[in-house]
């Protein structure tokens, strides 16, 4: 995506959709909380692409049964290619879930210390990022850290940093949040943080360590570290409300994978198979065992749900600021597990 394109969203789309959102999105809503619901999850995605997504995909992992993968809508709205089950997507946020299991093994090998500083392992940040002294890595494992959120920053999404140098430099000298420990705001800052300190530690880049400690041991075929190193024809289209171009070119940091290598990734999170001895409640101490994700084009739900045994992921291609098609999503959602559970229960 161009900078223009960028822009656009940002300058020409807001004004509009913040506009159209007093009078119109609730109905949307509405409409979607209101209508029957349908017998099959197949049924309920189809009835999303109704609603105004592009595009959707659900993977459904139940315990004992094979999985189901569903899809409606379009992979590529511009060459009018349906939406693939098997198509490679920006997992945004979903990615801190991996971050956190490679703090957990490193700290576990006593590789790194969470109750070690921010100034300990970057003692060149202490008076750039207030509190250095104070914050431990357990605090930014778990958002407390108080250092600013990074993509809050001015032109994040019309001007995105190129690396991440870049992106740090965006929050240096802020002051901070709140004092450590005394609060929790969700900072994609400490992530950013954390992830240096994994390529200090090891010698590697990030997402190096986590292929050798999880992607390489699950088997996963189609998990990568950011949209350079996929064949972009294999990735699902994201498109913002009133923009009418495809912006998955535009590169925010995400990881990048299929809707079943997430699903494995979370069964394996959350029976412990992805952990050797001790490493698990090291890391309940630590983190949650489900996630989110959201950036321009791209929203998705990653979770586990005990109750029925099953893991349910879901992938949308559309996005605006506003949040009205997050709120859709999570409806649209907990529709697919209300189906899961009276189909369980049956």
């Amino acid at each position: 995506m161009t900078k223009k394109q960028t822009k656009r969203i940002l300058r020409v789309v807001l004004p509009v959709a913040t506009v159209t959102s007093m009078f119109f999105v609730p109905w949307i809503l509405i409409k979607a909380w209101i209508l029957p619901l349908p017998d099959t999850v197949q049924e309920q995605v189809n009835d999303a692409i109704g609603l105004g997504f592009d595009g959707m995909i659900v993977y459904v992992d139940q315990g004992g049964k094979a999985p189901a993968f569903y899809a409606a809508g379009w992979k590529n709205r511009e060459d009018n290619i349906p939406a693939d089950p098997h198509s490679l997507f920006k997992i945004a946020s979903i990615g801190k879930l991996y971050d956190a299991v490679a703090i957990t093994k490193l700290a576990h090998s006593n590789r790194l210390s969470l109750d070690k500083t921010l100034a300990a392992y970057f003692p060149e940040l202490v008076g750039r990022i207030e509190n250095a002294e104070k914050i431990t890595l357990r605090m930014m494992v778990q958002h407390r850290s108080g250092i600013p959120n990074l993509t809050d920053t001015p032109n994040f999404w019309t001007d995105p940093p190129k690396n991440n140098q870049e992106a740090l430099e965006r929050v240096l000298d802020l002051p901070a949040k709140f004092a450590p420990g005394e609060a929790y705001e969700y900072s994609n800052t400490n992530y950013l943080l954390l992830s240096e300190l994994v390529k200090k530690v090891t010698g590697h880049s990030n997402f190096q360590y986590i292929q050798e400690e999880i992607v390489t041991p699950l088997g996963l075929k189609n998990t990568f570290g950011s949209i350079h190193d996929v064949d972009l024809d294999d990735m699902m289209s994201g498109y913002y409300v009133g923009v009418e171009e495809d912006i998955k070119t535009a590169d925010y940091g995400s990881m990048v994978a299929t809707a079943e290598d997430v699903g494995i990734f979370l069964r394996a999170l959350n029976d412990g198979s992805l952990f050797d001895e001790g490493e698990q409640e090291l890391y309940s101490s630590i983190y949650v065992y489900e996630h989110t994700g959201l950036v321009a084009g791209y929203q998705s739900i990653a979770k586990y749900h005990k109750d029925i045994d099953t893991v349910v992921i879901q992938f949308v291609n559309t996005t605006n600021f506003e949040g009205y098609t997050w709120s859709l999503s999570e409806i649209v959602y907990n529709r697919i597990l209300k189906i899961l559970r009276r189909e369980k229960s049956a």
